[in-house]
């Protein structure tokens, strides 16, 4: 945007980015093209947990933190009170704050006059020097292909320019170029310090790597420091519910996946669901949201299995491998086996909460095998209600891709705010449990459980699918089994023709002929029969 200052004219250039955890990948991308950050906190609802992490990775980066507090015209607003906490969680002069409200406008004009007197502005550079080029977003246009999105750092980059990029070494010609005003606005050239967007002949979204240095061709520079490359997550399989609608599925998430880098796809395939994808993302958020755009934009019917984690399989002769579908984990480990152990990936997490749910958050976290518990106090208020706590602690991700999110939130009334970062691999006691139905295993329900829960997860699972599956003409037992051993069963009856209802009279060994001979017709049945899981228990099951 343009903004008329002191008599002179500024242009500034403002990125908005999503804050919550699974996105942070974006943040960071994001703060390497600024000069400064805002940190927008709610005067009533407080510091969150995830704008703790942002802030540290904006100070790592040596940017400037402008403080802004939004929402003071609410009538819960706090506004000393939140101040203090600002404070006291990331050391700012509460003099330096801005307040403001977004809604009605109030002090919002201060926060561009801050922006420009406070943040510094792109270094000053040569603009007769190479054109030099940081390549920090990109996104996908049916019509001219994948557009960038560029940080000019020296030299002028024009309409018609050819340019090289530094990570493939692969050539393209600038078709147009432009700033965001902000919608694109296309211009003749972009400036040393500019953000602009530009388009050229790059037809795959791959091709435009997140870091990467853009340079005329002919003319190389040394490359801009890049950026690690995201790490999926959380893994989880997606089925169409009708399996010949598997082409299409495809299509739809290779769509997707061209404005969404970060999602990891693999082809799958189940003997119960059929053909499918297993899909790889930053987070439980990540996946929800991209789950609804495939059922929203591309009007998929779909089934998604169970989130898992990747785990690490330690071998005897020191090979590491990742696995991040149960169907791939090893049955049994014994004495006898190769692998020597299994490590599931941790996370640090913090959680701010008020302290009145404190006790109650502690909980939660002891029932999903936290470690290293530690709490502070954010800001002890003048009424010890309002006062928030801090607590921190070590956390499998296995337990945290659950339903640990809907807990915490439940527990707390919605006041909880959470945050994760990545804090390697830890060695864990766990074991794969498998489903059998008339003693055969359905490798869709397959799952990996630690064995502290084995019992009550078993169980559970047996409870449920002894609700879904259609009963038989004969008995089946339905079995949760981790190896040899059985851990929980539940028997579903057989249904029963009444045989012996066209009989009058005679003697009762004539209805005893009859119930045997179905007995033993029961028996082969038994025998011989398989049960089939119908689309729509497998939809009750996977549900949660």
């Amino acid at each position: 945007m343009a903004h008329q200052y002191a008599g002179k004219k500024f242009l500034l250039n403002l990125i908005d980015t999503p804050g919550h955890v699974d996105f942070s990948w974006e943040v960071s991308r994001s703060l390497a093209a600024c000069q400064g950050a805002l940190l927008l906190v709610d005067a009533s609802q407080g510091v969150q947990a995830q704008s703790i992490s942002v802030f540290h990775i904006a100070r790592e980066r040596g940017l400037t933190i402008i403080p802004v507090m939004n929402k003071i015209d609410l009538p819960a607003a706090q506004p000393e009170l939140i101040a203090s906490q600002i404070q006291t969680t990331f050391g700012i002069d509460p003099a330096d704050i801005l307040s403001i409200s977004a809604k009605t406008g109030k002090g919002v004009d201060a926060v561009l006059k801050a922006v420009i007197e406070r943040i510094p502005p792109p270094p000053r550079s040569d603009p007769k020097a190479p054109v030099k080029a940081f390549l920090f977003d990109s996104l996908y246009d049916r019509y001219r292909g994948v557009i960038s999105l560029i940080n000019v750092q020296d030299g002028i980059l024009r309409k018609g320019d050819k340019i090289a990029s530094c990570h493939t070494r692969k050539k393209y010609e600038v078709t147009e170029i432009g700033v965001m005003h902000p919608e694109e606005v296309p211009t003749n050239g972009l400036y040393p310090g500019q953000v602009g967007y530009i388009a050229c002949n790059m037809k795959v979204s791959s091709e435009a790597h997140i870091g990467d240095t853009l340079h005329r061709v002919g003319e190389p520079v040394e490359p801009l420091p890049g950026f690690k490359p995201s790490k999926a997550m959380v893994f989880a399989g997606v089925f169409p519910i009708d399996s010949s609608d598997f082409p299409k599925l495809e299509e739809s998430i290779k769509r997707l996946t061209l404005t969404d880098r970060s999602v990891t796809v693999q082809r799958e395939s189940s003997t119960a669901l059929g053909q499918g994808c297993r899909l790889g993302f930053l987070g439980t958020l990540h996946m929800d949201v991209f789950r609804q755009r495939l059922e929203d934009e591309y009007d998929a019917n779909i089934i998604i299995t169970a989130p898992t984690v990747p785990y690490k399989l330690v071998y005897r002769d020191g090979k590491e491998v990742f696995i991040s579908n149960p169907t791939e984990f090893p049955d049994v480990l014994g004495v006898a086996s190769k692998v020597k152990e299994i490590q599931e990936p941790v996370v640090k997490a913090s959680i701010i909460v008020p302290e009145e749910y404190f006790g109650d958050m502690m909980d939660l976290c002891y029932s999903h095998r936290a470690e290293d518990l530690d709490h502070r106090y954010l800001d002890t208020g003048s009424d010890s209600s309002s006062s928030r706590v801090m607590l921190t602690c070590t956390i499998p991700l296995s337990e945290v891709v659950t339903d640990f999110f809907d807990q915490l939130k439940s527990r707390s009334s919605g006041f909880a705010s959470f945050d994760y970062e990545d804090a390697g691999y830890k060695k864990s006691d766990l074991s794969k449990m498998v489903f059998l139905l008339n003693g055969k295993p359905v490798d869709a329900l397959a799952i990996v459980v630690h064995s502290s829960a084995q019992e009550t997860v078993g169980r559970a699972w047996v409870k449920k699918l002894h609700k879904v599956i259609p009963r038989q003409l004969f008995e089946v037992p339905i079995q949760a089994a981790i190896g040899k051993k059985i851990i929980a069963r539940e028997t579903l009856s057989a249904m029963r023709a009444d045989v012996t209802a066209g009989l009058y009279g005679g003697h009762y060994e004539r209805k005893m002929k009859h119930l045997e001979n179905q007995k033993e017709g029961k028996k082969r049945m038994k025998r011989i029969g398989t049960v089939d899981l119908p689309q729509e228990a497998f939809f009750d099951i996977l549900r949660k």
